[in-house]
């Protein structure tokens, strides 16, 4: 007796349409304000009486007519196997269980669910502070209010998601409000870039609010030479212009000269610097700086007057490649000259001629080579001697 119950229950757990044997109809879920539709069918109909009964068990539809004084309410299909009947205006007092009854020996019921849906009102996005410097982290919340059931928020920044926390809270009647925080770090390039609350809810679509990011953030300084064009040369005139793009925009922008003085006759106007008749001793650094209430930057230029002399894209200054490349040479040939000198002088040290010498090579005894020897002994004070 008690078998077929247990698997009939199972099977309604299972099966995604509610049905009792031969009765089957369908959950309907229906934004509030819309129009829902209840459908009663009966695969094998007898001939059996199908009506359709509200919450309260109070007979909506019996076949094709309608006890229950609802203008609401209104048949779309009556048949031997269909009771439909639609709901129009739905409110959230409509929400509940619907039973489908067949008059049959026993009766056999299935059940259909109503459930609401309540969209949210537009969102809301608050910021913690509507300027940030770069570098800083802000703040920023999105909340959805009023819904049913509870909506999901998302975040995007630019083309980029963001992940936030989000809070929910159950008000009067089930109904739900969402509050989602954002926190991240700013760079510059954040500046102007939309930050997207976007609220996902069965109810409504692409419903989301935005707002644009303000990032202060310090200058950044680049020195053009407007003229002259190339190289500067001696006699030349010299115009630099200090480009700086920060927000907010650069109050101050100064020029100096690193480790030294400006040129005495050095103009400057605005963000430029002008210098005439140049010449060698103006050589070195200029810097230009910029700030403003966010910090200061600065970008550097190496002067470098040629003499106007020298032919085109030709500096004076001596290639210091080149010059080691002869030092090389000069170093190594001296070198070889040391080394054989050196050898030639140890070959022949020791080697020398005296007076007393001469004629000693055709003498036929020591005797004969002292007599041939110019001056013998008597002129011994005058000898010399000749070293190699």
């Amino acid at each position: 007796m008690f078998l077929p119950v247990v698997m009939m229950s199972v099977c309604l757990c299972l099966c995604p349409a509610v049905q009792s044997q031969n009765l089957v109809t369908d959950n309907v879920a229906v934004v509030e304000g819309e129009v829902a539709v209840i459908s009663c069918r009966v695969k094998n109909n007898d001939d059996s009486v199908i009506q359709l009964l509200n919450p309260n068990r109070q007979t909506i539809y019996f076949r094709d007519v309608r006890p229950l004084k609802d203008a609401r309410f209104q048949l779309v299909n009556f048949s031997d196997n269909e009771l439909r009947v639609s709901l129009s205006n739905v409110t959230l007092s409509d929400e509940g269980r619907y039973v489908c009854q067949l008059y049959t020996d026993p009766p056999q019921e299935a059940y259909a669910d109503i459930t609401v849906l309540i969209p949210p009102g537009n969102p809301i996005i608050e910021s913690r502070e509507g300027q940030v410097i770069e570098g800083n982290e802000t703040e920023m919340t999105c909340t959805a209010m009023g819904s049913k059931p509870a909506a999901t928020i998302r975040w995007m920044k630019g083309d980029k998601e963001l992940q936030g926390k989000s809070k929910v809270e159950e008000t009067y009647d089930t109904m739900f409000t969402v509050t989602s925080q954002l926190t991240f770090t700013v760079t510059k390039e954040d500046d102007g870039v939309p930050v997207v609350c976007i609220v996902d809810h069965p109810a409504v679509k692409d419903v989301q609010a935005q707002t644009y990011l303000v990032v202060h953030y310090k200058p950044e300084v680049k020195i053009v030479v407007e003229f002259p064009d190339g190289l500067p040369r001696e006699g030349q005139n010299m115009e630099l212009s200090c480009q700086a793009k920060g927000k907010p925009h650069p109050q101050q922008i100064n020029w100096v000269k690193v480790d030294d003085d400006l040129p005495s006759h050095a103009l400057i106007t605005g963000p430029d610097l002008y210098i005439e008749n140049l010449n060698k001793t103006y050589n070195g650094t200029y810097r230009c700086f910029a700030a403003n209430s966010v910090g200061e930057s600065y970008d550097d230029y190496i002067l470098y007057v040629y003499d106007s002399r020298a032919g085109e894209g030709a500096p004076r200054a001596v290639d210091h490649a080149v010059i080691g490349g002869v030092v090389a040479v000069v170093v190594f040939a001296m070198l070889c000259l040391l080394i054989i000198l050196g050898r030639y002088f140890a070959r022949h040290k020791g080697t020398y001629f005296t007076h007393e010498a001469k004629g000693a090579d055709d003498a036929a005894d020591a005797d004969t080579a002292i007599i041939n020897a110019e001056g013998g002994h008597n002129n011994s004070d005058e000898k010399k001697e000749y070293y190699i």
